[in-house]
């Protein structure tokens, strides 16, 4: 996120290409797990901020696609 609390057109395209992902809008794919590594990564850096983010995480939804991921990596 930018200072102030903004999020840059490159945050909202890395959310974009989750969503879309997601709702089956678009294929999950290398630019979708690339997107999806860089909010992990800044999701824990916010968990680090405080307590009060400890519970802040992904949807069910996008859970179940780094499931499937880690699946597909195994194999």
């Amino acid at each position: 996120m930018q200072s102030g609390g903004k999020m840059s057109e490159m945050d909202l395209d890395y959310c974009q290409l989750v969503r879309d992902s997601v709702s089956g809008e678009r294929a999950v794919d290398e630019q979708t797990l690339a997107a999806l590594e860089v909010l992990k990564d800044r999701l824990e850096r916010l968990k680090k901020l405080g307590r009060g983010f400890s519970a802040v995480g992904f949807s069910p939804a996008v859970l179940k696609l780094v499931e499937r991921n880690n699946l597909m990596a195994v194999s």
